[in-house]
Order: C-alpha cells, then sequence, then structure tokens
C-alpha cells in the first residue's frame, strides 16, 4: 500500500558485499515529504551504503526501496539512470567537478543529461547559492565553499524530488560550513525532501529527524523538535 505522503520507504533493506560483509541488515525507514533526515553512526556502520542504494548508485542484495511509490530495486540498469537523473540531487564530501568545465558549464552538465542545457537558468542556479559573480571561474580557481555550492547548484537545477548529501560539509572551514548549511536551510523551508549523513551533532540538530546507524542497523531515532517547529 502506497502512502501518499512518503518520499521514501525503505523496507527489509540488505547489503552484502561478498560473502562475509554484511553493511546493511534488513532496514526498514520512511521519510515524509519535506523532510529532513541527519544520518548518524559511526564509520563502517552503512549509512553511505543507505544513501548509495537509495540515490540509484547501487542495488540491494534483498528489501524494497520505494521513491515516491515506485520500487527502484526492480528498474533496469538504463531506467535506474533515468530515474536518479529526473529524481534525485546529489551533494558529495568529495566536489566531483569537471575541472576543465566553469561554475555554469559544471551545473549545465546536469542539465544536460536531464533534458536540455539552459545557460541562463544554470546562471540562476548559481546566483541563488551567492556564485552569480564566479559563474566563469574553474574548480581550480574556486574555494572549498565556493565548489560545494556549484554542486548544491548541480544536484538542485532539475527540481529533484530527493535531495541526498554524504558530508557535505566534511572539507568546509566554519564559515563556507555555515554558508553551505544555510542553503540547505533554505531548501527545507521550500519543501525539499533532505536526507544527509553527517557526523557534526550541530549539523544534525538542524534536521527534523536523526536516524542513527551502527553495524548496519537503525538502532535509534530522535525527533529534533526545535527543527520541526521551525518548518512549521
Amino acid at each position: 500500500m502506497i502512502t501518499a505522503d512518503l518520499a521514501l520507504e525503505v523496507k527489509g533493506l540488505t547489503k552484502f558485499y561478498g560473502e562475509r560483509v554484511c553493511a546493511l541488515d534488513h532496514v526498514s525507514l520512511s521519510v515524509r515529504r519535506g523532510e529532513w533526515i541527519a544520518i548518524m553512526g559511526p564509520s563502517g556502520s552503512g549509512k553511505t551504503t543507505f544513501l548509495n542504494i537509495i540515490s540509484c548508485l547501487d542495488r540491494p542484495s534483498q528489501g524494497e526501496v520505494l521513491v515516491n511509490g515506485k520500487d527502484i530495486t526492480r528498474l533496469t540498469r538504463e531506467e535506474l539512470t533515468r530515474f536518479r537523473r529526473e529524481t534525485v540531487g546529489l551533494v558529495f564530501q568529495q566536489f566531483h567537478l569537471i575541472p576543465y568545465l566553469n561554475a555554469v558549464e559544471n551545473v549545465m552538465l546536469a542539465q544536460y543529461f536531464h533534458s536540455m542545457a539552459d545557460e541562463a537558468e544554470a546562471r540562476q542556479a548559481l546566483e541563488r547559492v551567492g556564485l552569480g559573480g564566479r559563474v566563469h571561474h574553474l574548480p581550480s580557481q574556486l574555494s572549498g565553499g565556493e565548489q560545494q555550492r556549484v554542486c548544491l547548484a548541480r544536484a538542485l537545477i532539475n527540481s529533484p524530488g530527493l535531495l541526498l548529501a554524504d558530508e557535505p560539509t566534511g572539507n568546509l572551514d566554519k564559515a563556507n560550513e555555515d554558508l553551505v548549511m544555510r542553503i540547505f536551510q533554505e531548501r527545507r523551508r521550500e519543501g525539499y525532501t533532505i536526507i544527509m549523513v553527517t557526523h557534526d551533532p550541530e549539523i544534525a540538530g538542524m534536521a527534523d529527524r536523526i536516524v542513527r546507524f551502527d553495524h548496519g542497523h537503525v538502532v535509534a531515532e530522535t525527533h529534533n523538535q526545535v527543527a520541526e517547529a521551525t518548518r512549521a
């Protein structure tokens, strides 16, 4: 049965690597539309594996992953690629920008894989993250915080249903961390569904809910009443 207000529903998600390593062990989790989830846990707890599966970068060994009611575990490789570029926005700790493309071209690349590139729209996306004056700069000419904001513009350009982030401030100083997190907070107020892996309790405290992983299991969930009240 599909619940209309759920952006993501995971049932019995299990992932084996080889015969000995179980990265996820029958994980079940639901995320409402417009909810911000922070995923925490020690290294090797399954956080990134979980994010890779729901972003269609990896496949589970068992279980179901319903995104907007569609079970992505049943999609072909080609369908997964199309679904990912149309539904998911990805932000990584490592920026993954094309070094020989400038900022606006890196954003337009996401448009190209989705439909058609629109330079004016890509410029507007960069302006929204405070980079209107840096559109022609190469990644090597941008600071770490600026590169991460290019990644955010690229992730948001196609208006994804899910915004997924894996330690998006891990390589940033405090000033740039604050700038990037302000953008996430703005997207939250606009109704984006955000799932973010983080080790930082301060960043996790901005989310509506903190989900803790350990040894491939969800071991605790905490609702952040302050964040939910701010969202309302």
